[in-house]
C-alpha cells in the first residue's frame, strides 16, 4: 500500500527531530507539521542545485555527501521556528538551505582532522579523494553558504560569520586540547557548544529572524540550540562506541583509534585515578592507533559496558533538560511542543 502525503511527511519530521506519532494527534498540529513540510520539501528542492559547480571534479564531490543522506535537522529546526513567525517565507527557506551547506562543509573538514573513513554509512571524502580535495570542497561549500546569506542582508551575514568562526575555534581548541590549569570536562564542553551547538543554534535563530517572529525569542532559541547541540554530541560520544557500524553510519572505536578526546575517555580518567581496572583499560585505550579491527572493537566494546559511559549519557540528558529550560519564554503550543520533544528524543537515539 502506498503512503499518504501526509505520512510520508510525518515520517520525515520523525526522522529528522526523533518525533513520534502522538505530536500529531490534533488538527491544530497536523496544519502545523504540514507547514513544516511544505517549507522542507522547498529546501530540499532546491539544495541540489546550490551544491552544483561548473567544474567536474568540484561538482562531484560538493554533491557527494549531500546524496549520501543525512536527516536535514537544522534545516528543520529552521521551518519549526519560523512557525513563531510567519513561516515558511523564502528568506526562511534561504537560511535553512545555507545552514545545510555550511553544515555539509564542516563533515568535509570533520572527516579529514579525525581521519574518519566513513560518513553516512558511504567512504568519507578524504579517504576518497584524498585530504586536500575533502578540505577544498568543504571550503567551496562554505563559500556557497556564504553567498547564500549575503542574500538575505547584513543580520545574516554577522551571525553566519559568528559561527564560522565559532566552529574553527572548536577544531582548534579540540586539537589543541586544554591548557594546564583549564578543567578538561570544561574544555570539552565548551568544545561541543562551538563545534556542534552554535550551528544548531543559528539554525533555531534564522527561524525566528527570518519568519519575522518577535526579536524576543532569538535569546532563547541560541540558548536552546547550543544546549541542544551539546547534548546531541554527547550522545554522539557514545554512539561510536556501537557496534552496528551499518546503523551508525561508523566503524565502532573511530573516536579511540583516531585519539580524539571524548567524555567517555575524559570521565576514564577521572576514574583511572582510584580504579586500577579503569586504569588499565585507559592504558589499552591509549595503544589503540595500534590495535588491530578485533582488538579495537574489544576496546570499544569495553568502554560502552563501563559505567563512565552511563555517566555521559546522564550528562547528556542534563543539558537536554537544560535545553528544555530555555524554551519558558516561548507561548505554548506546537513549536514548544515539538522543540521539547526533540530535545527529549535526541538522548534516546541509537545513531
Amino acid at each position: 500500500m502506498t503512503a499518504s502525503p501526509l505520512t510520508r511527511r510525518r515520517s520525515t519530521l520523525s526522522s529528522s527531530l526523533g518525533l513520534g506519532e502522538k505530536l500529531f494527534a490534533s488538527s491544530e498540529e497536523r496544519q502545523f507539521l504540514d507547514a513544516i513540510e511544505r517549507g522542507l520539501e522547498e529546501v530540499e528542492s532546491g539544495l541540489l542545485a546550490e551544491v552544483q559547480f561548473a567544474d567536474d571534479m568540484a561538482d562531484v564531490t560538493g554533491r557527494y555527501l549531500l546524496e549520501a543522506g543525512g536527516k536535514r535537522v537544522r534545516p528543520t529546526l529552521v521551518m519549526l521556528t519560523a512557525q513563531l513567525g510567519r513561516g515558511a517565507t523564502p528568506a526562511t527557506v534561504t537560511a535553512a538551505r545555507a545552514v545545510e551547506i555550511t553544515h555539509l562543509a564542516s563533515l568535509y573538514h570533520d572527516d579529514v582532522m579525525d581521519e574518519a573513513q566513513l560518513r553516512r554509512g558511504v567512504p568519507s571524502a578524504q579517504s576518497k579523494w584524498g585530504n586536500s580535495v575533502a578540505i577544498l570542497t568543504g571550503d567551496l561549500l562554505f563559500a556557497r553558504a556564504s553567498r547564500l546569506i549575503a542574500s538575505l542582508g547584513d543580520r545574516g551575514l554577522e551571525l553566519q560569520a559568528d559561527t564560522f568562526e565559532r566552529l574553527c575555534l572548536g577544531q582548534l581548541h579540540e586539537t589543541v586540547g586544554p591548557r594546564p590549569d583549564d578543567d578538561p570536562i570544561a574544555h570539552y564542553i565548551r568544545v561541543l557548544a562551538d563545534k556542534t551547538g552554535s550551528l544548531i543554534a543559528l539554525a533555531a535563530v534564522f527561524g525566528v529572524i527570518f519568519s519575522d517572529a518577535p526579536e524576543a525569542y532569538q535569546g532563547p532559541m541560541k540558548l536552546f540550540g547550543e544546549r541542544v547541540g551539546v547534548a546531541f554530541q554527547l550522545v554522539d560520544d557514545v554512539i561510536d562506541l556501537s557496534p552496528d557500524a551499518g546503523e551508525t553510519g561508523k566503524i565502532a572505536g573511530t573516536d579511540l583509534r583516531a585519539g580524539i578526546v571524548t567524555m567517555p575517555l575524559l570521565y576514564l580518567r577521572d576514574a583511572s585515578q582510584s580504579d586500577a581496572a579503569s586504569a588499565a583499560l585507559l592504558g589499552r585505550i591509549e595503544r589503540a592507533a595500534d590495535a588491530d579491527p578485533a582488538e579495537l572493537a574489544a576496546l570499544a566494546a569495553a568502554l560502552r559496558e563501563h559505567e563512565v559511559t552511563r555517566a555521559t549519557l546522564t550528562e547528556a540528558r542534563r543539558w537536554s533538560a537544560l535545553a528544555v529550560e530555555a524554551l519558558a519564554p516561548l507561548p505554548d503550543g506546537p513549536v514548544k511542543k515539538a522543540l521539547t520533544k526533540f530535545a527529549e528524543a535526541i538522548v534516546e537515539r541509537s545513531r
